[in-house]
């Protein structure tokens, strides 16, 4: 889909950049499909603060995605595109033939009336899923498990994909967008395609409003502080804080490396982290 630009006539107006949604299902959602969803404003429950800057925003109703796609050999047909304010991606509102409907993450190129199609061996084809061990090496997938059974977990947002580049014994090696490549079991699900809605990354919000209707409360600076409240603050001047980046607790921050499970290290191939020797 294209971009969508508007006339100067707020200074607001004059940046916005937004996704142009005219094909897209104009209406409310399949109530069946949904479900109500709270807002927590970033606090945890024990009502503290976890997130901060979040809170307010638009009162929204979670859409229930399949990311299993364990409905194996039933054909299923596209009834309509849908905008889902949960995530960046467009989801696709899908008929089985024996009625049932469900969502599914829209892939690029998918539209209303084409049929899609989750099994064992199905044709390489946007929107069909399979276990990822019978695709073959070079195919752009998305919606790629990482535990049999679990649903996919790894490139679901907008205009993401990774690729299939090898095989070894009972695991599929796939490199992800951050160049990072992992090993993934062969018995897990994943469906052709990359993710819809690729130019989510080209648009520009255009006014600090728009952000409160996404959820999003000021970010304040901690350079912008004093030193009591923020260990960036202080200084005569401006300053660009003197000490490595922190947060206000102290803990480094901004590409200091937190990865913690040390179990599932030996599926990383090759790390995004690594540099490439000329």
């Amino acid at each position: 889909m294209a971009l969508k630009t508007f006339n100067p006539t707020t200074p607001g107006q004059r940046q916005l950049v937004i996704v142009d949604r005219t094909g897209l299902h104009r209406g409310k959602p399949v109530k069946a499909l949904t479900e109500g969803k709270s807002s927590s404003g970033g606090r945890n429950n024990n009502g503290r603060i976890t997130v901060r800057f979040r809170g307010g925003g638009h009162k929204q109703a979670y859409r229930k995605v399949d990311f299993k796609r364990r409905k194996f050999d039933t054909p299923a047909t596209v009834e309509r595109i849908e905008y889902d304010p949960n995530r960046t991606a467009f989801i696709a509102l899908v008929k089985y033939e024996d009625g049932e409907l469900a969502y599914i993450l829209a892939p690029q190129r998918l539209g209303p009336g084409d049929v899609v199609v989750a099994g064992e061996h199905v044709d390489v084809k946007p929107g069909n899923s399979m276990p990822i061990g019978n695709i073959p090496i070079g195919t752009i997938v998305h919606n790629i498990e990482l535990k049999v059974g679990k649903g996919g977990q790894i490139a679901r947002s907008a205009g993401t994909y990774a690729q299939i580049v090898g095989r070894d014994q009972d695991y599929v090696i796939v490199r992800l967008n951050s160049t990072e490549q992992r090993l993934v079991h062969g018995r897990c699900m994943a469906t052709v395609g990359a993710v819809s809605n690729p130019d989510a990354m080209n648009t520009s919000i255009g006014k600090a409003g728009r952000k409160r209707w996404m959820g999003w409360r000021p970010h304040n600076r901690g350079v912008a502080m004093n030193p009591i409240d923020h260990p960036h603050g202080g200084g005569e001047g401006r300053t660009s804080g003197g000490r490595h980046p922190v947060t206000p607790w102290g803990f480094p921050t901004k590409g200091k490396k937190t990865r913690k499970n040390k179990s599932t290290t030996k599926f990383i191939l090759a790390s995004r982290h690594v540099r490439k020797k000329k």
